[in-house]
């Protein structure tokens, strides 16, 4: 295939060449088509092996996909710049400049068709590259970071800012002006083929097809008109299935439980291999999986698997207020910026408020730093816990002041701290709910020490198998701790990993779920139903309580319903497409019952 795209190249430039110096004699075609054909694709793919870097550009299956099109482009583009060149040196096409002033009416026009340019072009290629950077994230993710604190992120993340959206616009603008601010005639064969005041025509026109088009594409792609829609309407559905969790359906027991919760960034099944679920050739989380054999692990089918990942949870915070709150995370359109105000879900009961309520002790630990998503506002918030994260960790000294690897110290530190803070909770003579979220596996590519194995050829492979075995190493050691018959420890994937790159060859077919696994959980039912559930990420709020011995009335909180109940979920009984459509919906309810400040303490466990 690549080599009839090389020939098309050839013929068609070739072609143009004949036409425009009208060329007739068959030997100078012929010599102008191997000329053509050879120089333009030599050009075109030194310029990919060596300016871009492209790898595998001469596997000829490539050319089958968007790759093909695209290089052909180039290519034409390449052999009309040699054109171009020609009828310059042979003064066919020449320019001619001349001077005048532009009126006032001129003087709009040009700054309506830069205005215009500017914004299509900022649509088209900031939507391609958030969504290459970030995929395709659900519009209240977006508008959720968006109007959260933006420190903590990783640190190479305003360098990719930089290098791609803003350099792309800044260069083609800068195109853009240097072709709208000339004042040259064209000139062919001495006649003056359209003027400049044309070009400033033609491009006002492509500007509004470029803010158009750049307009519809951002519009489909963010689902912005959903957005509207959902903030527009007013669904009872979160009022009519929400349970409040109180004193007298919440019972705990006289001895209770620590917990040690550990939030696995990006974790899904597909890690492990096609026999017993995954996606890979070879397993990549060989450890955990072996490890899932002494715990109680819920699935949607009958091998591994997990929750499917609901509307309002796909993304880490989101993660994290579900399965602590039983609730999704709902952003209303005037709603207030979550975290910056000091107050996140004010309404909302969660773990660590009945935990806290309850006479616990409670810490977070992060490796980056915790006011990214509005999670120091919402830990402390509910249950008052002692945030550890990358601030922490400087300001007592256990990272120097200016260290910062990855989103700011890796997994590796992270295990070493949390053993120490375990350890400290432990002596405190308290029950103990220690929470923490590991970061080596987010997106791009995840973050690779120096000395972990290397045994695979995708660097995520690495990080992926390195990181369950960090997972599974940390868990051995809480297990010969002396707490640990009184602790129960629940491991669960936050969400579906966002690496694009990863899962390019993926089949659309095969339905990724997210890592989850409770171990020493304390039960009631012995008889506990595990697999091909329907379930949610919400559903770990009831259920993780239960593992630690905690007695549910009518076995729901929230909107989640104990998975060792064998009870129907709402997703079990309402299906998930009905469950997706009402919570896409606004909910006023939702919004003064969870988000208004003035319920603020309104909902705390009592």
């Amino acid at each position: 295939m690549n080599f009839i795209i090389y020939l098309l190249v050839g013929i068609i430039t070739s072609g143009v060449d004949s036409l425009v110096f009208k060329i007739k004699d068959l030997k100078k075609i012929i010599f102008s088509l191997v000329g053509y054909t050879v120089l333009v694709n030599l050009v075109v793919l030194s310029f990919l092996s060596f300016i871009l870097k492209t790898k595998d550009f001469y596997n000829s299956t490539k050319y089958l996909s968007s790759f093909g099109v695209k290089y052909f482009v180039l290519g034409i583009a390449v052999g009309f710049l040699f054109i171009l060149i020609r009828l310059l040196a042979k003064d066919t096409l020449k320019f001619e400049k001349r001077n005048y002033k532009l009126n006032k009416k001129q003087i709009i026009n040009i700054v309506i068709t830069i205005i215009l340019f500017a914004l299509g072009a900022f649509l088209f290629i900031g939507t391609k590259w958030f969504i290459g950077y970030f995929g395709k994230l659900t519009p209240e993710q977006f508008i959720f970071n968006f109007n959260s604190p933006i420190k903590g992120t990783a640190d190479n993340f305003y360098v990719t800012v930089f290098e791609k959206p803003v350099l792309a616009l800044a260069t083609i603008m800068v195109l853009f002006l240097i072709v709208l601010f000339s004042k040259y005639y064209v000139m062919w064969n001495g006649k003056k083929v359209f003027s400049d005041m044309l070009v400033k025509k033609a491009l006002l026109g492509i500007s509004i097809l470029t803010v158009v088009g750049g307009s519809a594409y951002t519009v489909n792609q963010l689902q912005l008109v959903k957005v509207y829609q959902a903030y527009f309407s007013d669904s009872k559905y979160v009022q009519d299935n929400y349970v409040k969790p109180t004193t007298k359906n919440v019972k705990f027991p006289k001895k209770k439980r620590n917990l040690i919760h550990i939030y696995l960034e990006s974790y899904e099944n597909s890690f492990l291999d096609k026999k017993d679920g995954g996606y890979m050739n070879e397993n990549l989380m060989p450890d955990l999986q072996k490890l899932s054999k002494e715990g109680v692990s819920f699935s949607q089918n009958d091998k591994f698997g997990g929750p499917y990942e609901t509307y309002g949870s796909s993304w880490s915070v989101a993660s994290m207020v579900n399965m602590s709150s039983g609730l999704p995370l709902k952003i209303p359109m005037n709603g207030n910026s979550y975290g910056k105000t000091g107050h996140f879900l004010p309404g909302t009961t969660t773990i660590g408020d009945i935990l806290s309520k309850e006479g616990y002790e409670q810490t977070i630990m992060f490796g980056a730093d915790a006011d990214f998503g509005g999670l120091t506002a919402f830990f402390t918030e509910h249950g008052k816990f002692k945030i550890f994260d990358y601030k922490y960790a400087k300001e007592n000294k256990l990272i120097p002041p200016k260290y910062k690897v990855w989103w700011g110290y890796e997994d590796k530190k992270l295990y070493k701290f949390a053993q120490d803070e375990i350890t400290r909770l432990a002596k405190t003579n308290k029950p103990f709910n220690f929470t923490m979220e590991n970061a080596d596996t987010h997106f791009p590519d995840g973050y690779l020490d120096a000395d972990a194995p290397t045994p695979h050829k995708q660097q995520y492979a690495n990080v992926i198998a390195h990181s369950q075995k960090q997972v599974y190493d940390f868990v051995r050691w809480a297990q010969k701790q002396d707490f640990y018959k009184d602790t129960t420890i629940v491991l669960t994937g936050d969400h579906l990993s966002m690496d694009k790159k990863f899962f390019k060859d993926f089949d659309n077919d095969y339905h990724r779920t997210t890592f989850n696994l409770i171990l020493n959980g304390d039960f009631d039912n012995k008889n506990i139903k595990t697999n091909n559930r329907t379930f949610a990420p919400f559903d770990m709020f009831p259920t993780i309580l239960s593992g630690m011995g905690v007695d549910i009335n009518g076995n729901k909180l929230g909107l989640g319903t104990d998975l060792s109940s064998n009870e129907k979920t709402i997703l079990e009984r309402d299906g998930l497409q009905k469950f997706e459509v009402e919570l896409a919906a606004n909910s006023k309810f939702y919004n003064q019952e969870f988000v208004s400040e003035k319920n603020k303490g309104a909902n705390v466990f009592k």
